[in-house]
């Protein structure tokens, strides 16, 4: 009976579980909605910006230079882009294995730091040495994701960009988990700064395009280089956004699909256990029964 006891914990346990994974998929789906059709909507915008910002900086005059010059490498910052919770599978373990990845083979002869966002990387980086100290970045950075806006992300590129102009940094790559769909996620490292410009095709052309400057290069490229990075940096968290629900959802799937597993294995042992206690019952009753009739 103690056995049939334990059986039945363990079954109320693993119920209890499976109400909450089933619960926790629900929500995450819902979320994954809204966030899918936010990147949806500003990935054209994002996409088409970079490559006229890609273009402008491949053309051969000073204006726009502070952000696309190629400088002698001596301190590199890591910004990895993780969740702030949980119970999503390998998705914030791969942006941390890359940017450990990056700092011990890439950029193993250099000075890196590491700019977390999300609660995840900055539990993980802050007792580690690639730890930012003693500087004037932003920090506490994963509060974005309670209230994930344009305006809050400009502010935390403006503090990069300053830092970048200073020359604490020579070069910025961001990591991060890019949506593709609700099942998959696309592990990407991106350089950030200095900006990168646009190559040829490799048949002798180039993709650098000829644009009309009203009123100036000048004004314009100062204006549009600040607006490309946030807007990239703001794309990149958007993408890690949806992400997480998707692998939140995915994850939580098969959770419920594997608790769903474990009952049937512990209802099976239970009524074998529960035959089994009946068996011996009888058999205790029978023996009785025929003890006293002797």
């Amino acid at each position: 009976m103690a056995n049939l006891k334990e059986v039945r914990t363990r079954i109320s346990s693993v119920t209890s579980t499976q109400q909450i994974t089933k619960a926790m998929k629900m929500v995450s789906a819902s979320k994954l909605r809204r966030a899918q059709d936010a990147i949806i909507a500003i990935r054209p915008y994002a996409n088409k910006l970079k490559e006229i910002l890609e273009n402008l900086c491949s053309i051969t005059d000073e204006s726009g230079k502070t952000f696309s010059s190629q400088r002698q490498i001596k301190h590199v910052l890591l910004i990895p882009i993780t969740s702030n919770r949980g119970l999503c599978g390998p998705f914030n373990m791969n942006v941390i294995k890359l940017t450990n990845k990056l700092a011990k083979e890439k950029y193993r002869d250099y000075m890196v730091s590491v700019l977390s966002i999300g609660r995840k990387a900055d539990d993980y980086y802050k007792k580690t040495e690639l730890k930012i100290i003693g500087t004037d970045m932003p920090k506490h950075l994963h509060k974005l994701f309670d209230n994930l806006t344009y305006d809050h992300v400009a502010a935390v590129v403006e503090k990069i960009m300053n830092n970048y102009v200073l020359g604490d940094f020579d070069r910025v790559e961001i990591i991060y988990n890019q949506f593709k769909n609700a099942s998959v996620q696309i592990l990407k490292e991106e350089q950030y700064l200095p900006v990168v410009q646009s190559e040829n095709d490799g048949s002798g052309g180039s993709f650098r395009k000829d644009y009309i400057f009203e009123p100036g290069m000048q004004e314009i490229v100062e204006e549009l280089i600040p607006r490309s990075l946030k807007i990239q940096l703001y794309r990149a968290m958007l993408e890690s956004c949806a992400a997480e629900h998707g692998a939140r959802m995915t994850a939580m799937h098969k959770a419920t699909d594997n608790a769903t597993e474990i009952l049937k294995t512990l209802k099976i042992s239970y009524n074998k256990a529960r035959q089994a206690a009946i068996t011996n019952e009888i058999i205790e009753i029978v023996g009785g029964a025929s003890a006293l009739r002797n």
